[in-house]
């Protein structure tokens, strides 16, 4: 088994980047006028916590995918010890 990082060597804000699509989104009255109130811009709110959501479900989707994998490592490395464990003096 082998563990895989989707997007590692993409530029940090990698999602971020690119073209910009007018949405219709639907959102509590009391919110929208509380948000504006407080100058909080809504395209970059909405942005920010859909990118939150995006990391965690890809994190999670990772560590289902990689469990097996990690599993094992783990397991060979209680019964092998780790590399260079020779080495240390701790």
């Amino acid at each position: 088994m082998v563990m895989r990082i989707d997007y590692a060597h993409y530029p940090c804000g990698y999602l971020l980047m690119g073209a910009r699509r007018a949405v219709n989104v639907s959102i509590r009255a009391e919110l929208i006028d509380a948000a504006r109130a407080e100058d909080i811009n809504l395209s970059a709110a909405l942005e920010a916590a859909l990118t939150a959501q995006l990391r965690m479900r890809r994190r999670d989707r990772w560590l289902t995918v990689n469990e097996p994998a990690i599993k094992a490592y783990n397991s060979d490395v209680d019964e092998n010890g780790s590399f260079g464990d020779h080495a240390r003096g701790f």
